[in-house]
């Protein structure tokens, strides 16, 4: 059901209908006639299997109908979560969440900004990744942190680095509904991490679905989109990667921010922010 869940609800109830399709043609007994020397394991192989089957031609189909209902719900709670944000008048709306809440606004947001969203639960194995988005054969790890009482500080974010280059991420983001210390900025700066706190959560949150009633109106859909997007993160123009903030340490730019991109020196794209 867990695993059913994950997927779109009509797939869900696809494997439902396949399932059960399937192993009610195995379900069928087999007559057989006088049993030969050596076909005494097959025969008990045979009655297993169909035993089996005559169980799962309605346990399957259950499981699986359930989990695409567990996946509805998701999907109607995962919009309604953004809708009730994007409606709000302040970042504060954020600070009533649980964290399983905060984590599907989250994923929610970047969805609609054209990733894919696969959901980890956190902890284990994974370096306490949340989130996994991937877009245009690019993978980015994501850590959501619900915290009010305190700033994310630096270990957060050194964490989410060092995962990255062991698994060959992209880029990343910490999100979380606070701020963040100055230690972890600093951290983050130059390096392809993206510090999202509640106000910026928030703005982009608004943006999107700004731009989703847009698309649906059919007006001037593209150009708000575009917008949206390049807020965030923009494209490299030379090769396509999420660009970076950088700060020029030299030249007549001295101190200036410019977006850069992650795979400096192999690739040199520049943009200008703003």
């Amino acid at each position: 059901m867990d695993l059913v869940a994950l997927l779109p609800w009509w797939a869900g109830v696809a494997i439902a209908v396949i399932g059960y399709l399937v192993l009610h043609r195995m379900a069928v007994p087999v007559k057989v006639g006088a049993v030969q020397p050596g076909q005494v394991s097959q025969l008990v192989t045979s009655s297993i299997i169909t035993a089996l089957a005559s169980i799962g031609q309605y346990l399957v189909p259950l499981a699986a109908l359930v989990g695409a209902a567990m996946s509805f719900f998701r999907r109607k709670q995962r919009e309604n979560l953004i809708t009730d944000v994007a409606q709000s008048k302040s970042a504060n709306a954020l600070d009533g969440m649980s964290w399983r809440e905060f984590e599907m606004l989250v994923g929610e947001a970047y969805a609609l900004q054209g990733y894919r969203v696969t959901e980890t639960g956190g902890g284990g194995a994974d370096g306490g990744i949340d989130l996994v988005l991937t877009k245009g054969g690019e993978k980015f790890f994501v850590q959501c942190k619900q915290w009010k009482a305190y700033k994310v500080g630096v270990d957060v974010v050194r964490e989410l680095y060092g995962v990255m280059a062991a698994k060959g991420a992209t880029g990343g983001f910490v999100v979380t509904s606070g701020r963040f210390t100055d230690d972890a900025k600093e951290f983050a700066d130059g390096r392809n991490v993206h510090l999202v706190d509640g106000t910026k959560l928030f703005a982009m949150i608004k943006q999107v679905k700004q731009s989703q009633a847009t698309k649906q109106t059919g007006n001037a859909a593209q150009p708000v989109q575009a917008k949206v997007l390049e807020a965030a993160e923009p494209t490299c123009p030379q090769c396509g990667s999420s660009m970076v903030k950088r700060t020029a340490r030299k030249g007549g730019n001295a101190g200036g921010e410019f977006w850069g991109c992650p795979k400096y020196p192999t690739c040199r794209g520049v943009r200008p922010i703003g």
